[in-house]
């Protein structure tokens, strides 16, 4: 509906510039009739955003008292692999390796 309303609000523009451009009588009601209906467009999606707000913040209250009161997803802490100071360790040794090599060129 928001599309539709934004739809009417750029062929009400258009119509009011040439409604004043022509002085166009016609013209100027067009433009009228489209912001009105554009408006009422937008009332009627504000009315039914606010009905479905009500109704989802009803719903979880219901779900809520079956469910514990403290769940947990993930663990506070989580272990620390040690595999990093293991590959740091052999990189470093590889490039020791490299660098003794290239000296003896």
């Amino acid at each position: 509906m928001l599309i539709v309303a934004l739809v009417l609000a750029v062929i009400g523009l258009a119509a009011l510039v040439t409604a004043v451009a022509t002085s166009n009588e016609l013209i100027a009601w067009v433009c009228i009739a489209a912001s009105v209906v554009g408006v009422v467009l937008l009332i009627v999606d504000a009315l039914r955003e606010r009905s479905r707000g009500e109704a989802s913040e009803e719903a979880p209250a219901e779900a809520d008292e079956s469910e514990p009161e403290y769940a947990e997803d993930y663990p506070e802490e989580v272990p620390v692999a040690q595999d990093d100071d293991v590959e740091s360790a052999a990189e470093t040794t590889a490039v020791e390796q490299h660098d003794e090599d290239s000296n003896k060129r």
